[in-house]
């Protein structure tokens, strides 16, 4: 990733990396630091506990709700795309959606934010 977009981290420094427990090792490590990347993710086993591991159990609620949204909601797994540049534009049209209906209900006062039963016609 960082090959393939080489300005990423100039353009944004101080990013911290978010990785699961298998993106390890010292010179993996010294790697991100020297480009100025923090890497945060779970020990591995007989590792000591590592920093920020508190944030990882919320955060993954976090994830598996969003994909789990994205999966039922807003039918991403039958997307119809024929091409990647088809594929990108109709789930970005499908979050923005999404996005649209929350921010909406949210001004609005509805009991629930993510509800889209009635935009579904």
């Amino acid at each position: 990733m960082l090959e393939a977009e080489t300005d990423l981290v100039s353009r944004r420094p101080g990013q911290t990396l978010i990785a699961d427990k298998n993106y390890y090792g010292r010179a993996f490590e010294q790697e991100l630091g020297q480009a100025g990347l923090s890497l945060l993710r779970p020990a591995r086993k007989g590792e000591p506990p590592r920093a920020g591991s508190r944030l990882f159990r919320p955060l993954r609620q976090v994830i598996e709700s969003i994909n789990q949204t994205f999966k039922g909601r807003l039918d991403l797994e039958r997307h119809g795309g024929r091409t990647p540049g088809g594929v990108i534009v109709r789930v970005l049209q499908r979050i923005f959606a999404l996005t649209a209906a929350v921010w909406h209900n949210d001004r609005t006062g509805q009991p629930v934010l993510r509800s889209l039963t009635a935009y579904d016609h």
